[in-house]
């Protein structure tokens, strides 16, 4: 299994100062971040793209470039990319050019996005969401499939095969499709053959395996191979359960009660904070022996090639955030992968080498 992060670089207040660190500094650390996630042997980090004053990134490819140059190995995607409100003809050039620049480590996680002021602010109209995000998704494929590119639709000006550069340097841009709640999107990333991201932050986990299972099975239907499944989660690390949950309850509270009261959502309660952080709960905080356990957990629910951790879910402070990504490299990830490794040896062979 591969492990990551991915971020929003979040610029909500700190709950102790009251004071919101600037985008310029936020960025600075989100850099930071990603290059200790590279050195302590994590395997993908993630960039998302909003367009509100809460968040510092809105181009994922520029600051994703800025990653690449800092780190070596780690894999680098969009987490997601607002496909519905963009260009894929740009998206892909951007990706593309990231590729290049990061020796082939470049990743597109295309989504129809969260939030809604991408639309208005490039003349969209909301009411096309589905229909904007099929369209540009077949595009973006055609694009990745071929350098000159026949296409028409509704919401884009025709190609009539113009060729679009620069190529990557990968033979196929790896393309993931961002998954909710909507059964429908795992059908549609199934029957395309693409990798699902599925995200998980809230209520059971073992809810969300029919949208694994019916990711599979389009597959199958289709005629692919099974693609891989990433889950994407919120989560916290620190050397006790005691310290992930004072670093991380009251960020991660202002957070997501900013966003409830824009969505009528009731505030967040410690108790339903502290429910989330059980072995059947949605979020990941806790010591680093706890957070592998339930990686594991859900690992034999969902069988997934790939597991995100969202470390910054409100303004938790830097050095905090560094301190999480060392744990979860040089902690949670060799107990992950040595017991996964582990399960991947047939029993008989287990025996044998135990008795040897």
């Amino acid at each position: 299994m591969e492990l990551g992060l991915y971020t929003f670089a979040e610029l909500t207040p700190d709950p102790g100062t009251g004071r919101t660190i600037g985008p310029a500094q936020r960025l600075r650390n989100l850099v930071e971040e990603a290059a200790l996630a590279d050195q302590v042997g994590l395997d993908v980090f993630g960039i998302g793209e909003h367009h509100r004053p809460d968040f510092a990134v809105s181009a994922p490819a520029v600051a994703l470039a800025a990653v690449a140059e800092r780190t070596e190995r780690i894999r680098l995607t969009s987490a997601v990319s607002v496909l519905s409100s963009d260009d894929p003809v740009r998206i892909f050039q951007q990706f593309a050019t990231l590729d290049l620049l990061s020796g082939g480590r470049a990743e597109i996680m295309a989504g129809r996005g969260s939030f809604i002021e991408s639309f208005p602010l490039f003349g969209y109209d909301l009411h096309d969401y589905d229909e904007l995000f099929a369209e540009k998704l077949g595009l973006l494929l055609q694009l990745r499939a071929s350098e000159h590119v026949t296409w028409a639709g509704r919401h884009r000006t025709p190609l009539d095969g113009l060729g679009v550069y620069p190529r990557p340097l990968q033979e196929q841009l790896p393309v993931w499709l961002a998954v909710g709640g909507n059964p429908g999107s795992a059908v549609r990333a199934g029957s395309l053959g693409l990798p699902m991201a599925l995200a998980i932050i809230g209520g059971l986990p073992e809810r969300f395996a029919p949208f694994a299972e019916l990711h599979r099975r389009a597959a199958r239907e289709a005629g692919h191979e099974a693609p891989p499944l990433s889950i994407n989660s919120h989560g916290f690390i620190a050397e006790t359960s005691q310290g992930a949950v004072e670093a991380s309850y009251a960020p991660f509270a202002t957070m997501m009660n900013r966003i409830g009261r824009e969505r009528g959502w009731p505030p967040l309660t410690r108790e339903q904070y502290d429910a989330s952080r059980t072995l059947r709960g949605a979020n990941f905080v806790g010591s680093p022996q706890e957070v592998a356990e339930k990686i594991l957990f859900q690992h034999e629910i969902f069988g997934h090639e790939r597991f995100l951790l969202q470390l910054t879910v409100g303004s938790i402070p830097h050095a905090k955030i560094m301190r999480a990504i060392e744990l979860y490299g040089t902690e949670v990830a060799p107990v992950v992968r040595a017991e996964l490794a582990r399960r991947a040896v047939p029993v008989d062979d287990r025996a044998r080498a135990s008795r040897a």
